[in-house]
């Protein structure tokens, strides 16, 4: 191969070569500081060398990669979250007494495991990119040895994890038996062919495992104990990166096969979209624990995902696009909020833990309450403008049963949002003296991607046009 077609996967390149740069490092010298600075530093240069990758965009890359428009958008937004999570982890750390530096190698082994998932065009390619991510997340959950919690959800992630491995691969096997191929486009073309064969079975399977790992109704079980017990960086990481990366996939995949010409996968996938908004949303109203409300309410929010996943037309991609973006800022934004309340006394769990919080740090309980109210998806905020795309998605492609589903789901939702909120403006008892949070100051890389992604919901929510010109620009140039 020459240097020349290694150029095109330059992102990916450098998220390798700044793993093995760390692992040197730490090799002969541990320094927390250095170790993450070289991580955000990776994370940054990998994002940017997405915008000169863009001039090569489509390449195929062997049969196992497409460099394409979208598959650069979605790096570009792997490697942003990235970031992210790098800057809320740091301080997060310092408060561990295990090993650092450690941390920000599985990170970006999970960032990389991402990457290589949405640029795949081929099941090899996504299963090793998808066994990458996922390894790195049983270490990244487990993390903090010293939390019971923290164990038992690494130990589950892992059973179920590998338990839902097993369904895809034994899917993908089914349909390579059918096909005799494993590149997506040849397997379009035979499953366009009119013959089916073990394609049906084989892509059930395959929705059992994607389900798991995008915790929709009903493989969703596992979503609240991890969300919980995992460290709350790592957290923000699996809501967003993880998931968003395994749905790019399947909707390069699904919409090359082209599933609105079988109506019963079309019907699997509107029951496992209604059960999820309903679902995720009605067990959000029966917690009292935020990290929980967060996991059901994300089991709700690709439900609606589902949606425009169902849709025909560009506006399909574009309505996911966006609202993957949204769902980005917002929910890292809370988990955020989140780890930077986190001290020696460990996280801030239960709701009566924020009552005031508003009061106390203002700056904080804003933030938080920006994020939910994007969630909710109120007017001003990138979650409105998100759920409007998808909706409106939705009407063009006369889904007014699934529309119908999101907009009341969303009123339930909207309550254990509100709930929240209302805890977090309530006045502090007079004979209150210690709130349980740790003083905050010190955080500024934390308060950094705090204030960003602040500024990006209302950005976001304010002026759409801008992101969505550059989701079409990108869209333009698939291959």
């Amino acid at each position: 191969m020459k240097i020349s077609d290694l150029l095109p996967l330059l992102p990916i390149l450098l998220i390798s070569g700044v793993v093995v740069l760390n692992l040197l490092i730490i090799a002969f010298y541990r320094n927390h500081l250095l170790t993450a600075a070289l991580t955000g530093a990776g994370l940054i240069g990998a994002c940017v060398s997405t915008v000169a990758v863009y001039s090569f965009a489509p390449r195929q890359v062997t049969h196992l990669i497409i460099i394409d428009g979208y598959s650069i958008f979605y790096m570009a937004l792997v490697f942003a979250a990235g970031f992210v999570v790098t800057l809320l982890s740091y301080r997060y750390l310092e408060l561990l007494e295990d090993d650092q530096e450690e941390y920000y190698v599985l990170l970006l082994l999970g960032t990389l495991g991402s990457s290589v998932i949405v640029a795949s065009s081929h099941f090899a390619s996504f299963f090793l990119g998808l066994e990458i991510l996922s390894v790195s997340l049983y270490a990244l959950i487990a993390y903090n040895r010293n939390d019971p919690l923290g164990i038992e959800a690494g130990v589950k992630y892992l059973v179920l994890a590998a338990t839902s491995d097993a369904f895809l691969l034994f899917g993908i096997a089914l349909i390579y038996a059918d096909t005799g191929f494993l590149d997506f486009t040849q397997i379009a073309k035979s499953a366009g062919s009119g013959h089916v064969g073990l394609i049906i079975p084989g892509t059930g399977l395959l929705i059992v495992g994607l389900g798991f790992k995008l915790s929709l109704v009903p493989f969703h079980m596992w979503t609240p104990d991890v969300y919980e017990g995992a460290p709350t960086p790592i957290t923000g990481f699996l809501a967003s990166v993880s998931k968003g990366a395994v749905f790019a996939l399947m909707l390069r995949y699904f919409t090359k096969v082209d599933i609105h010409t079988n109506n019963s996968l079309v019907l699997v996938f509107t029951v496992i979209a209604v059960a999820s908004m309903f679902g995720g949303n009605l067990l959000a109203l029966l917690q009292n624990h935020v990290k929980r409300v967060l996991a059901y309410s994300s089991i709700a929010h690709f439900g609606y995902l589902l949606t425009a996943f169902l849709a025909s037309g560009s506006l399909a991609v574009t309505a996911t696009s966006y609202y993957l973006v949204a769902y980005f800022v917002t929910i890292l934004g809370a988990f955020g909020v989140i780890a930077a309340l986190s001290g020696c006394r460990g996280e801030p769990d239960l709701l009566s833990s924020y009552r005031g919080l508003f009061w106390t740090r203002p700056m904080l309980g804003g933030v938080l309450a920006a994020m939910l109210l994007s969630l909710a998806g109120i007017p001003l905020t990138a979650g409105f403008v998100g759920k409007f795309y998808v909706m409106a998605a939705g009407i063009g492609s006369h889904l007014w049963f699934l529309v119908a589903c999101i907009t009341m789901s969303s009123v339930i939702g909207l309550f254990y949002y509100l709930r929240i909120i209302s805890v977090m403006f309530s006045k502090i008892p007079e004979d209150f003296e210690e709130t349980g949070l740790p003083d905050v100051s010190g955080i500024a890389a934390a308060g950094l991607a705090l204030t960003v992604l602040t500024l990006f919901l209302v950005w976001l929510g304010i002026y759409p046009s801008s992101l969505i010109e550059v989701i079409h620009k990108m869209m333009s140039s698939c291959a």
